[in-house]
C-alpha cells in the first residue's frame, strides 16, 4: 500500500547529494580502478537512491512508478536507437557506406591531406553514427597514409579526431545524438539543428586551419599508399556502386530539413537500402534480414576467395550495423534512468541543482554550469554516455524556469561531454583513439580542435544572447488561444 503523502519527509541536503556521491564513488573505484562493468555501478547508485527515498516514507510503487515515467518518456528516442542500428545494418549490406568510403579515399589529394581526412572522417562517422567505428577504420588508414606522406602524426590524429566527433554531435544514427535529446527532452531534428549554432562554426575553424597547414608543407602529387589502394579494391570487388546506393542518406538528410517523423523517415531509407542489396548487391533476402538484426558480416559476400585477401581495416569498417549493436547502450540508458527516477520520487535532484544553482542569475551563468557539471560527469565517471544522460536530468527543469527552450541544454551537453571525452587521457575513449591513431593524447589534444571549439562558441552565444532558444509560450486557457488568434488575424 502507498504510504500517505503527510508522512513523506523532506530530504536533507547531504541524503539527497548521497546517491550522487555513491554513484561517483562506485564508478571510480569499479568502473575505473577495477574496470568493472558501469551498468551494475548504476544499479547500485539507484539503489541508494532508492533506500534513501524508502526511508523518508516513499513506498516501492512511488519509486518504480518514477522510474517508468522517465522511462516512458525516453520511449520514442529509444525506438530511435534501435531503428539506426537497423538502419546501420542496411546502409552496409546496401553498398551505401562503402561507396562513401571508397570515393572518399579514391579522391584524396595529398596537398590537402588534413582537411581531407577531417572532411572524409566526418562524411562516414556522420552517415554511420560513430565516432570510435570511424576513427578505427578510415582513421587508422589514414593514419596510415600520413606515416607514408611524412606528415606530422599529431595533427594528422587531431583532424582524424575532429572529423570523427563532428559525426557523433550532429548524426541523427549516433546513440549519443540520441541520448542527449532523450535527457532534455527535446526531439531530435530540433536538437541536431541547435548543434549547428556551436558545430558549424567549429566546423568552418577546422577547414581552415587543417587547409592552411597542408598548404604550407609544399606537398605534391604523391601515388596512393598500398595500404589505400587495398582498402578501395576489396570495396569496388565486394560491392556494386551506382546513384541509387546514394539515395538513402539523401532521404535522411530531405526528412531531416523538411522536418518529417524521425522513425518512418529511417525505414524508407533502410527500406532502399535493402532493396539495393538485394537487386544491385546480389545478397539474398536472409542476409538482408540478418544484416538488420545482427550486423553486416563479411561471410555473407559470395566471393570468399576476395574476402581472404582483405587487409584488417575492412573487417573493422564493415563488420557493423544491426539492431542488437544497440542493446549495450539501450542498457546503460535504461540503467540511467533507473538511476534518475529513484532520485526525483524524493526531489533529490531538485534538492541538489537549486543549491548548485541558489547564485546562478544570468543565462551565461547557467550555460557556463552545465559546462562545468557536464565536465566533470565526463571527467570523473569517463563515459561519455552518462555525460550527456545526467545533466539532461538535473538541468532541464532550470533552463525551463530560465525560459529556454531544451535544445539548448541538449546542445551544451553534447559541447561539454561527448567530444571532450576523447581528449581526456584517463578516459576509455582517450585511451582507445590514442590506441588506434598511434598517438598519444596530449599530443593530438591541440590539434583536434572540434573537440573543444563548442565550448567556446557555447559561452560566446551566452553573453551575446545569439543562438540561444526561448521556450514558446503555450496559451493556458481558451481566452488566450481565442486573443491569439485575433493578433495573428491583426
Amino acid at each position: 500500500m502507498t504510504t500517505s503523502v503527510k508522512d513523506k519527509k523532506e530530504l536533507s541536503f547531504f541524503m539527497a547529494v548521497l546517491p550522487i556521491a555513491s554513484m561517483i564513488l562506485f564508478l571510480g573505484v569499479g568502473y575505473i580502478t577495477l574496470g568493472l562493468r558501469a551498468e551494475p555501478m548504476i544499479l547500485l547508485s539507484a539503489a541508494v537512491a532508492s533506500i534513501i527515498a524508502y526511508f523518508h516514507g516513499y513506498s516501492w510503487n512511488d519509486i518504480l512508478d518514477a522510474i517508468v515515467e522517465k522511462l516512458a518518456k525516453a520511449m520514442p528516442a529509444i525506438l530511435i536507437l534501435i531503428s539506426v542500428g537497423f538502419l546501420i545494418g542496411a546502409w552496409m549490406i546496401g553498398g551505401t557506406i562503402p561507396m562513401m568510403v571508397f570515393y572518399g579515399l579514391t579522391y584524396i589529394d595529398p596537398s590537402y591531406f588534413y582537411v581531407s581526412a577531417f572532411l572524409l572522417t566526418a562524411l562516414v562517422s556522420t552517415c554511420t553514427g560513430t565516432s570510435w567505428g570511424s576513427a578505427g577504420t578510415i582513421g587508422v588508414a589514414l593514419m596510415g597514409v600520413a606515416l607514408g606522406l611524412n606528415l606530422s602524426l599529431p595533427v594528422a590524429a587531431g583532424a582524424v579526431l575532429s572529423g570523427a566527433y563532428f559525426g557523433d554531435k550532429l548524426s541523427p544514427l549516433s546513440d549519443s545524438t540520441n541520448l542527449a535529446a532523450i535527457a532534455a527532452g527535446t526531439s531530435l531534428y530540433q536538437h541536431v539543428g541547435h548543434m549547428l549554432w556551436t558545430t558549424g562554426p567549429g566546423f568552418i575553424v577546422c577547414c581552415a586551419i587543417y587547409t592552411y597547414i597542408g598548404m604550407s608543407q609544399h606537398i605534391g602529387h604523391i601515388e596512393a599508399p598500398e595500404r589505400i589502394i587495398q582498402i578501395t579494391n576489396a570495396l569496388d570487388g565486394s560491392f556494386n556502386f551506382n546513384f541509387l546506393v546514394i539515395l538513402p542518406p539523401v532521404l535522411v538528410l530531405a526528412g531531416s530539413f523538411l522536418h518529417l517523423p524521425t522513425i518512418p523517415v529511417m525505414f524508407l531509407a533502410s527500406a532502399l537500402a535493402l532493396f539495393n542489396a538485394n537487386v544491385f548487391q546480389g545478397f539474398g533476402l536472409s542476409d538482408t534480414c540478418e544484416a538488420v538484426i545482427g550486423g553486416f558480416k563479411l561471410s555473407m559476400i559470395a566471393n570468399q576467395d576476395l574476402v581472404a585477401s582483405f587487409p584488417p581495416d575492412v573487417a573493422r569498417l564493415l563488420e557493423r550495423g544491426g539492431m542488437n549493436a544497440m542493446m549495450g547502450t539501450l542498457v546503460i540508458c535504461f540503467c540511467a534512468f533507473a538511476f534518475a527516477g529513484s532520485m526525483s520520487v524524493a526531489n533529490s535532484l531538485q534538492i541538489v541543482i537549486g543549491k548548485f544553482l541558489s547564485g546562478v542569475k544570468t543565462v551565461f551563468g547557467l550555460i557556463a554550469t552545465t559546462l562545468v557539471s557536464t565536465l566533470l560527469i565526463c571527467g570523473i565517471t569517463s563515459n561519455g554516455q552518462l555525460s550527456v544522460l545526467l545533466p539532461g536530468e538535473m538541468f532541464k527543469d532550470t533552463y525551463r524556469k530560465f525560459g529556454l527552450d531544451p535544445k539548448n541544454l541538449s546542445r551544451t551537453a553534447e559541447d561539454a561531454g561527448t567530444v571532450v571525452e576523447p581528449i581526456l587521457p584517463w578516459t576509455a575513449a582517450g585511451v582507445y583513439m590514442a590506441t588506434m591513431l598511434g598517438v598519444p593524447t596530449l599530443e593530438y589534444l591541440p590539434w583536434a580542435f572540434l573537440n573543444y571549439t563548442g565550448m567556446i562558441f557555447a559561452l560566446l552565444w551566452a553573453a551575446t544572447g545569439i543562438g540561444i532558444a526561448k521556450l514558446k509560450m503555450q496559451p493556458k486557457n481558451e481566452f488566450e488561444v481565442a486573443a491569439k488568434k485575433e493578433t495573428n488575424v491583426i
